[in-house]
């Protein structure tokens, strides 16, 4: 082990855990029951002995492979591409969903779909095993073997659960694509992936308007010579086009096929292919693997979440998100409930979010700080019971101290724990996390997740503390991609030619001597003013300071003098504002050094999940190609930003 990793103890936490929040703790349990007193020992062991930690885990989670492995780490290949779990065989449909079917969970609720206009469909245990076998069985009549791709371009219902396991029980490789993407977006992952099948929905609804997807897919399958059929969820049940001899409903399927059986893969076989976007270039595609992804998702979530089977957890997600495999990869492996809930959370009602805690009985909601903003401008300050629920879980972005407070205080009243939680698609899911039962200070972390040697790296490849720099990674776990789907190099060149040995995960991070770790941006958004280095979001921190300014996106541009300057694009929650005292205003919390330009505009670019997009911001502004915008919400278009007149 390279770095010593610190753990929260800060001297004015804002959350304070009391003996109910430590004796649940799955963690702490193990720990214990391992032999080792602090969280400090037990994560220094994890990290030096790999061999013993992620068989505890293994044992510990319950996490069953159909024959053992030998050993768990063998990096004969190198260490970017490591193999995990050599000799055994294991199949993620097994421990989400055949173990379950059986057994005291069989009659348990294990799926539920909460849709954008307030529908609401579910499956026990038992159902969903019955779902995975039925459509494996499908998949395979339709000529789907072990290896084969095939794209789930569909909302959360519950089919897309079913068809993602189903297509692990037979070995194929699912590949999940964002329902937001336009016809060449889709094509592009349907031709990279070489995809046989296509698995869509005749439509959906975002805001209650229509998405029409079978009409992108029939557009994007004109162009994906490899897919031979498109099955389709008749989820609006409205009527679509349907191309004889290729296309099939959902439902039309056999009822009964003959049973097939559920393949034995390797540890590493490819389990799915999530793609991400890039500023240049192709969309990269993630390649995660059965039991790389399903060891990965249980510890997170039994670990880092402190999930156990009697949870509800609840996610605005989609299925081309890596929130979406992780909440059937983490959920449904520890055998809890999970709630798919598609849309946005401000509809159709300002209090969905809540509802939908009520209804459900949930007691882990998942949240985004630009959500969480959304929902805080429009509440009346009234939640409903939320008496089931213990935690929130947020991910995507780095908060601002206003909302994550308003959050804790005035919707968890000081009691309910915000677990942030950051990594990304990349590795599986998260570096760092809020420990439940650690002392936490606002908009932080208190530690990294078990397993993973996380350091903050100075500009010369040093650890330092108290200072802003890489967020790395310098070992590797279970969970880390095995690379981009047929780019080795692109894969090497991305994370590991910086410094040797070192995985550069692209965020700007920093970590106190108390242990409070902190996310300031992507370390490709740095901002550096008269040789200052500043990360956009702390910049966009203090902006939002002033209760009129709803959102902010910060951005960096060239600068003659200064090297660069900041520009910052706030979107009013009144628009009757007069401009020169919102800026003094901006000037005095951001401070002079770093003074703003300052746009008003109606709306800041943003990906279905949230994440505002700083680099097409950057692009547009100073008249460059934005890259790939793919993953763009074309309710939040590009085109409110205002374009740099004159010499860029």
């Amino acid at each position: 082990m390279r770095n010593t990793s610190l753990f929260g103890r800060p001297r004015t936490p804002v959350w304070v855990p009391g003996e109910a929040e430590r004796k649940r703790s799955r963690l702490l349990t193990a720990m214990r029951r391992w032999g080792y007193d602090t969280l400090e020992d037990l994560h220094r062991a994890s990290v030096d002995d790999p061999e013993w930690f992620w068989r505890a885990v293994v044992e510990d989670l319950e996490i069953t492979f159909a024959s053992p492995f030998e050993r768990v780490l063998d990096d004969s290949g190198g260490k970017p591409f490591p193999r995990w779990f050599a000799g055994g065989t294991f199949n993620a449909a097994e421990v989400c969903s055949h173990r379950h079917a059986v057994g005291p969970l069989a009659g348990k609720t294990a799926v539920v779909y909460e849709g954008d206009g307030g529908q609401r469909r579910t499956l026990t245990y038992a159902q969903l095993d019955t779902e995975v076998r039925r459509f494996a069985a499908n998949l395979t009549h339709l000529g789907v073997t072990r290896g084969d791709r095939v794209v789930l371009f569909l909302p959360v219902v519950p089919e897309a659960t079913v068809a993602f396991l189903a297509c692990a029980m037979i070995g194929a490789i699912s590949v999940p694509a964002f329902t937001g993407y336009g016809a060449e977006a889709l094509a592009t992952r349907l031709r990279d992936s070489e995809a046989v099948v296509l698995v869509t929905a005749d439509g959906t609804t975002r805001r209650g308007k229509r998405v029409p997807l079978k009409q992108t897919a029939d557009e994007a399958l004109a162009s994906a010579p490899s897919v031979r059929h498109a099955v389709v969820v008749r989820h609006l049940a409205d009527g679509v086009d349907m191309r004889e001899g290729r296309d099939v409903y959902w439902d039309e399927l056999e009822r009964h096929p003959a049973p097939v059986g559920t393949v034995a893969t390797d540890p590493n076989d490819p389990l799915t292919i999530v793609y991400t976007s890039g500023t240049t270039g192709a969309p990269k595609g993630i390649v995660h693997s059965h039991a790389g992804l399903a060891v990965k998702a249980a510890a997170d979530f039994g670990y880092g979440f402190d999930v156990h089977s009697e949870d509800v957890i609840a996610w605005i997600s989609d299925m081309g998100w890596l929130v979406g495999p992780l909440l059937i990869m983490g959920g449904l492996q520890l055998g809890a409930t999970v709630v798919f809930t598609e849309g946005v959370p401000d509809h159709p009602t300002p209090k969905r979010l809540w509802e939908i805690v009520e209804r459900n009985g949930v007691t882990v909601q998942g949240v985004a700080p630009t959500a969480i903003r959304a929902v805080m401008a429009r509440s009346d300050g009234t939640f409903g019971d939320l008496g089931s629920l213990r935690a929130f879980v947020s991910t995507g972005e780095a908060w601002d101290e206003p909302t994550w407070r308003w959050l804790f205080e005035a919707v968890g009243e000081g009691r309910r724990p915000i677990i942030n939680y950051s990594g990304g698609t990349e590795v599986g899911g998260g570096l760092l996390n809020s420990y439940p039962f650690l002392p936490m200070e606002p908009a932080s972390f208190n530690g990294p997740l078990l397993g993973i040697d996380v350091a903050v790296l100075d500009q010369d490849g040093r650890p330092t503390v108290g200072e802003i720099g890489e967020l790395t990674v310098l070992n590797t776990f279970p969970g880390m991609t095995h690379a981009f789907w047929q780019d080795r190099e692109r894969y090497l060149e991305t994370y590991w030619n910086r410094w040797d040995g070192v995985w550069v995960h692209g965020d700007l991070a920093g970590v106190d001597g108390d242990g409070t770790w902190r996310i300031h941006g992507r370390s490709d958004d740095t901002i550096k003013v008269s040789g200052r280095r500043v990360g956009p979001a702390e910049i966009e921190a203090s902006l939002l300071k002033d209760h009129r300014i709803v959102e902010a996106a910060v951005i960096g541009v060239p600068d003659e003098q200064r090297g660069q300057r900041v520009v910052a694009f706030a979107v009013l929650g009144d628009a009757d504002v007069d401009h020169d005292d919102l800026l003094t205003t901006a000037v005095h919390n951001v401070g002079r050094s770093f003074a703003p330009t300052l746009h008003v505009v109606t709306t800041l670019p943003k990906t279905k999940n949230g994440k505002i997009m700083r680099r097409a911001i950057r692009a547009r502004y100073l008249g460059a190609s934005p890259g790939d915008m793919s993953s763009l919400d074309p309710l939040t278009p590009l085109t409110d930003i205002p374009v740099l007149e004159g010499e860029h």
